[in-house]
Order: structure tokens, then sequence, then C-alpha cells
């Protein structure tokens, strides 16, 4: 897998638009911003969808109409910070593909994180509809939140292994 992974992050690392991303003295940071904000909008409402199947927070809704209200800022934010993400990785793939943190933010984040969540996501209108959420469901709920947190704490520490 090495052997096909690092020419391909060498392709993308000396991309126009990576080589622009790193070497300008303005892009780079702006582009950061852009992803932080789209990861805050992302991450803010899967919390919010997550504390509502723990039965925490606005009490007159039901966890699916707290779901349906957040569902389009959710994907905004996702595209936001996936394609923010990218091109920040782009800019130096080479060293982000080697960092330890950054592996497991993206083993935590593709395969467990961002499939559980839609897993939840397609389940909260079922559990939703009942007067009170299910166990499992409040478990799903705890468990996606466990994951994203496990997510954020690896992404804060890929500038110690930088």
């Amino acid at each position: 897998m090495e052997s096909f992974v690092m020419p391909l992050c060498k392709w993308l690392q000396f991309s126009w638009w990576a080589t622009d991303i790193r070497t300008s003295y303005w892009v780079y940071p702006f582009i950061q911003l852009i992803h932080f904000t789209g990861l805050s909008l992302w991450l803010g409402t899967n919390v919010a969808g997550d504390l509502r199947l723990l039965n925490i927070g606005k009490k007159p809704q039901t966890v699916a109409e707290v779901r349906d209200e957040l569902f389009v800022w959710n994907w905004i934010g996702f595209c936001v910070a996936v394609t923010g993400g990218f091109l920040l990785f782009s800019s130096r793939a080479t060293l982000y593909i080697v960092n330890p943190a950054f592996r497991v933010k993206l083993m935590m984040m593709v395969p467990l994180a961002l499939i559980f969540h839609i897993f939840v996501q397609a389940k909260t209108p079922i559990w939703g509809r009942q007067p009170v959420v299910p166990a499992f469901g409040k478990l799903a709920g705890l468990l996606e939140l466990l994951l994203w947190l496990g997510v954020v704490i690896a992404a804060v520490e890929i500038p110690s292994f930088g």
C-alpha cells in the first residue's frame, strides 16, 4: 500500500493548487479557517443531535425534529470540512500521510465515525417516533459522541508529530 500511496501523495503535493496553497502567505490560513468553520458546523450539529438522543437539550422537540432541522446544516458542514481538509492535506500530503495522528484521525473518521453517523441519522426517525428513545438509540448517540471526540483529539495531535 505504501508503494501506491506515496507516489499519489507526491503527485498531489506538487499539483498547481497544492503548491499555491503551500507557498502563499495567506491562502493556507484562509483554507484552515474554512476547514475549521466547516468542522465546527458539522460537529456542532452532530453533538446537538447526539445530546438529544441522550435526552439532553431542548425538550419540546423530539429527536427526529432536531435531526431534521439540522440535517442540511450537518451536510453543508461536512462538505465544507472535507473540501478544506483535502486542500490542506494536498499542500503537504507526503508529511501528513506518514503522521501517526493523521492516520489515526482518518482510521477513526472514515470507517467508524462517518459510517456510524450515517447509521445514526438513518435510525433517528425511527427512534424519534417513540415517546422515549430506546436504550440502543442512547448508546448509539453516546458512541457517536465518543468517536467524534477521538477524531478531534487525533486531529489536535497532528502538529505534535509534524
